[in-house]
């Protein structure tokens, strides 16, 4: 709808006009109705109509006087001058200023006012749909250029570099002036790209105003950062400079590196972090620091969200990551199982600070929480405790996509509070608490002999009524669950530490390893050294 002011010093006209014309019924909105052109530009600066209907000759400030104002802030606004035989002096001024719309008040007849209206109306439809043309076609200019920036700096780190000269040349032809000049490549990644592209829908979309964005923050510098976008989530920033010892590169980089995180964060509540690489002097250090940058992935799976940071080196220690994986999933089932959700944020950040002090390879951390969660299905299924509503598949997707150890934290401490949250409890159509707690009782006790008595006691019932209980709603005795969760854990025991057999006997309560490998046997079909072998073939 298309806004109309109506000014005139004659209210009669203004009421005729205003309670006449069925606005609505073109497309348009009345804006308001004014005395004298002070007041209509007073209400103008608040908000431009679209239209502009007015008489000439007022007090404080004529029609004239008012169109000259408005038409400099909007140019193609449609103007439409009621006048009097008498003020055809004023009708030359107007010609001035591009009107040619005259409604004579001495003749003035509501209907040729409409049939003027309508032609504004149709006209202000046409320019909408021609503005909409260009911004598509300037739009696709745009996408095109950046898909072509792309498309030579992926060239460039991927292909030889023939003939240097070449290189710059087309470099120019991207803003990127090196003549004499030295370079600082940088890296720019979006923090939790997962979140960023839920709430933007796609990746284009998103790609999109990230462009934008960092295209009218780096305009605003004498000497701006040259951007270049690579692939769906990193970005290079090219910061030619004059190498002089007034300039120091990488304050004068940060200045505008920062102004691009201050402007995602404010318009597209984005965060981004960056790499810092070394001073280039040729192209060939170019694409020797951008692939250098690129592959910095253990920097950057530990970089703090929102960091800005030179790069530089991340050595391996010599821990194995999985000589820690027991004491992990013991600390995360026991969480589970308990339900402690009080306890999910401080475990969480303690093996994530376990992490990142030790600086373990992006991959191995991935595979070791994969691990961890997997594992922890499976436990919680096969006591029988939780039903996970998590898919295998999905599950695996989900931390191959993470990129940092923050996003890493956030995203366990959310799986684990929905876990809780929305798992059932032992089945479905169990609704004994006795069992539950009889179940969790013995989940938590698997170091030591655990008797039917016992358990009857801690759940004040008769020890005969409880075990027929709890085999009506297992559908095995209660010796037998505590034997199969024993076995199981004795499983995770082999595959996952270096003890031996003597030991996780020991660790699991019991006295007699010839009948602990007894059981074992009966249970799996093979002893425990057997099993251990077998993994290892």
């Amino acid at each position: 709808m298309y806004n109309v002011m109506l000014v005139d010093d004659d209210y009669p006209v203004l009421q005729l006009l205003s309670e006449t014309i069925n606005w609505e019924a073109y497309g348009l909105q009345l804006q308001g109705c004014y005395e004298n052109g002070a007041v209509a530009l007073e209400h103008a600066n608040i908000k431009m109509p679209d239209i502009l209907i007015t008489d000439i000759g007022m007090p404080l400030m004529n029609g004239i006087e008012l169109i000259g104002l408005l038409k400099e802030q909007k140019p193609n606004l449609r103007v439409a001058i009621l006048s009097c035989h008498s003020e055809f002096h004023y009708a030359q001024q107007a010609m001035k200023l591009n009107v040619q719309e005259y409604v004579l008040k001495d003749t003035l007849d509501p209907a040729d006012l409409e049939k003027l209206l309508l032609q504004f109306k149709v006209s202000l439809d046409q320019e909408e749909q021609v503005q909409a043309h260009q911004h598509q076609l300037q739009h696709m200019v745009d996408r095109n250029k950046e898909m072509l920036k792309e498309k030579f700096i992926r060239r460039m780190m991927q292909q030889p570099i023939i003939d240097p000269q070449d290189w710059l040349i087309e470099a120019k032809a991207f803003n990127l002036d090196m003549e004499g000049k030295a370079c600082l490549p940088i890296l720019g990644f979006v923090d939790e790209y997962r979140l960023a592209k839920q709430r933007f829908m796609s990746d284009d979309i998103l790609r999109f105003a990230m462009d934008n964005v960092i295209s009218e923050v780096c305009a605003r510098y004498d000497t701006p950062e040259v951007h270049f976008a690579y692939g769906i989530k990193e970005s290079f920033f090219l910061y030619p400079y004059h190498a002089t010892l007034k300039i120091n590169p990488f304050d004068t980089a940060t200045i505008q590196i920062k102004a691009i995180q201050d402007a995602m964060r404010k318009y597209l509540k984005i965060s981004m972090s960056f790499i810092i690489g070394d001073i280039c002097y040729h192209p060939d250090e170019i694409k020797l620091a951008l692939n250098g940058l690129l592959s910095s992935t253990i920097q950057r799976f530990y970089v703090d969200e929102g960091s800005i940071t030179k790069q530089r080196p991340f050595i391996e220690g010599d821990i194995d990551l999985f000589s820690w994986y027991d004491q992990a999933s013991k600390e995360f089932r026991e969480m589970m199982i308990e339900k402690k959700a009080d306890r999910i944020i401080p475990t969480v950040r303690h093996w994530m600070v376990f992490l990142k002090e030790h600086s373990f390879p992006p991959e191995k951390v991935k595979d070791w929480v994969l691990k961890l969660l997997l594992d922890l299905k499976l436990k919680l299924q096969s006591l029988q405790y939780f039903r996970t509503t998590y898919a295998v598949e999905s599950l695996h997707k989900e931390i191959l996509d993470i990129d940092s150890l923050v996003e890493l934290e956030h995203w366990l401490i959310e799986h684990f509070q929905s876990v809780i949250t929305l798992s059932g409890e032992i089945w479905e159509q169990s609704k004994r608490t006795e069992v539950v707690q009889a179940c969790h009782y013995v989940s938590l006790h698997l170091d030591r002999k655990i008797s039917l008595e016992e358990v009857a006691d801690h759940l004040f019932l008769n020890s005969s009524y409880f075990s027929r209980l709890f085999k009506k709603e297992t559908g095995e005795t209660f010796i037998e669950y505590v034997t199969r969760m024993k076995m199981i854990r004795a499983k995770e025991l082999l595959d996952q530490t270096s003890h031996p057999v003597g030991k996780i006997c020991e660790m699991l309560g019991y006295d007699n390893q010839s009948y602990f490998i007894k059981i074992f046997k009966t249970s799996v079909g093979v002893t425990p050294v057997e099993y251990r072998g077998q993994k290892k073939a």
